[in-house]
């Protein structure tokens, strides 16, 4: 199955000059988004996690999905001031400004093995975060997968420059 097939693309959204991967249409198409969830768990499986993270919003809705097929509980990292409790937070990056992402300071424990997953790769500034948030926590990323990278704006690079082993379903060009 082609999945570029059923991710809809939304030209100047955002802003003008954007093209918005939307991967809502894949997730709404039964057999595609069986199809997306088989082939991340695959690619998880790879490295023995202990815990799926998922990205807020649609990287929870991918790492619920691959948790349950793998008997594996989810860990949330979302943006600065939603989660309750003891948090740690990492700012990083965005094209304009400054983001942050935050983790429940006992989400997972020292030696854990997390595998980290999101619905797209762009600069791979949320990316990093997350993987700094669970090193943090004195964890092991043992890799990170997205639906969709978009290789000119050079993410998924970045990441791999962590030492974290990278894959995404598939690729568009441009932004």
């Amino acid at each position: 199955m082609n999945l570029k097939d059923h991710i809809r693309t939304i030209p100047d959204f955002p802003k003008p000059g954007i093209m918005f991967r939307d991967v809502t249409t894949l997730f709404a198409h039964p057999d595609g988004f069986r199809e997306t969830i088989s082939r991340l768990v695959e690619i998880a499986r790879v490295g023995r996690p202990d815990h799926i993270a998922g990205y807020d919003a649609r990287g929870f809705v991918l790492a619920g999905a691959i948790a349950e097929k793998l008997g594996l509980g989810v860990t949330l990292l979302r943006k600065k001031g939603k989660l309750p409790g003891d948090t740690i937070f990492e700012e990083y990056e965005l094209e304009y400004g400054t983001a942050a992402l935050e983790i429940h300071s006992d989400a997972v424990g020292p030696g854990q093995r997390v595998f980290l997953v999101d619905d797209l790769i762009a600069t791979g500034g949320t990316g990093l975060a997350g993987v700094n948030l669970i090193r943090r926590l004195n964890a092991e990323v043992t890799g990170f997968a997205a639906v969709i990278d978009l290789p000119e704006l050079g993410g998924a690079d970045r990441i791999r420059s962590a030492g974290v082993e990278v894959e995404a379903l598939v690729a568009f060009e441009g932004h």
